[in-house]
């Protein structure tokens, strides 16, 4: 696979809930922060996101965004009120997938959101977090926006209509809009981070994928360069640059991450995972394993998750 399709398959993201909001008039709501992401688009009307330290942000009909920030967040047709709990409102509709505030289906003028959470593993939740700056937005009328439409489009009509399948429907396309957001961020302007804006860079972009199609190859810092045509040296300083890790670095942790999810999923052997994963020695990787966890594997598989103390990847 490319590396972002084995990141998300590692990060085994879930919609953990995806609802429909309504409003018109004088609104404004205030949001705790949330631990992963938020993916949401303006069907029509507009209104403001505000994240705690950052300027206010106007988003019109056909705009997406991303919230990927652990700061409370507010939601506003206009900034001169004074915000309600979201969190209370929400729970006036418990279980509904359409909440309407000072509004009713009728109403032509009012403005409509739809979006949903976003779920990611807790252990490599990092991979994808620090690679994002806490919000993301992605105008209706830029051309990365073009491949959202119909996705947007479908996830309109099942919020609104609620038609049998719904709540499966709206749980994958919530997902679908996700990822469709991470590709327009990646196609914007903007300068991304970490191995996920290494991605653009045509050598180590490359670099990347033949790491992530062959993880267990025993690769060497000149192997690689020669696969993309690089000296040795600028091979390194640049992968080091963009990515924040020199490469074995790099490709270590994403063994170790990768073997973690199987030894964490099953019955499987220790001896066994480390070969697929290509060490020699079940020593050999447990000392591997214990330098990216901070503990060795068969602690790891029965304790508790929870985020490492130096998360990976981070630059």
């Amino acid at each position: 696979m490319d590396p972002i399709s084995d990141v998300l398959t590692l990060l085994n993201i879930r919609s953990a809930f995806s609802t429909r909001f309504e409003a018109v008039g004088p609104w404004a709501l205030r949001f705790q922060s949330y631990r992963y992401v938020k993916i949401g688009a303006i069907v029509s009307g507009a209104c403001w996101l505000t994240i705690d330290g950052e300027p206010p942000l106007r988003l019109s009909s056909g705009d997406c965004y991303l919230l990927a920030s652990d700061r409370p967040y507010e939601v506003a047709g206009d900034l001169g009120i004074e915000p309600e709990d979201g969190h209370a409102v929400y729970r006036r509709f418990p279980g509904a997938r359409i909440v309407r505030y000072g509004t009713a289906a009728s109403d032509v003028e009012r403005t409509v959101i739809v979006g949903g959470s976003i779920t990611l593993d807790e252990m490599t939740s990092a991979l994808l977090l620090d690679c994002l700056p806490p919000v993301v937005r992605i105008p209706a009328d830029s051309s990365p926006a073009q491949s959202l439409r119909p996705v947007l489009e479908m996830l309109s009509d099942e919020t609104a209509t609620e038609p049998l399948g719904a709540a499966v429907m709206i749980e994958h396309l919530t997902q679908i809009l996700f990822v469709q957001a991470l590709r327009a961020h990646l196609a914007g302007e903007e300068a991304v981070p970490g191995w996920l804006g290494a991605l653009n860079d045509p050598q180590i972009g490359a670099a990347l994928t033949l790491m992530h199609q062959r993880a267990t190859h025993r690769w060497t810092v000149a192997g690689l360069a020669a696969e993309v045509g690089m000296s040795r040296s600028s091979f390194a300083l640049r992968f080091k640059t963009l990515v924040g890790l020199p490469p074995l670095d790099y490709l270590l942790h994403w063994r170790i991450r990768s073997a973690a999810e199987v030894l964490r999923a099953g019955e499987r052997t220790v001896a066994s995972v480390a070969a697929e994963w290509g060490y020699a020695s079940e020593s050999a990787f447990s000392n591997a394993f214990k330098r990216v966890t901070g503990q060795p594997p068969a602690r790891y598989r029965t304790a508790k998750p929870a985020p490492p103390s130096a998360p990976p990847f981070r630059r």
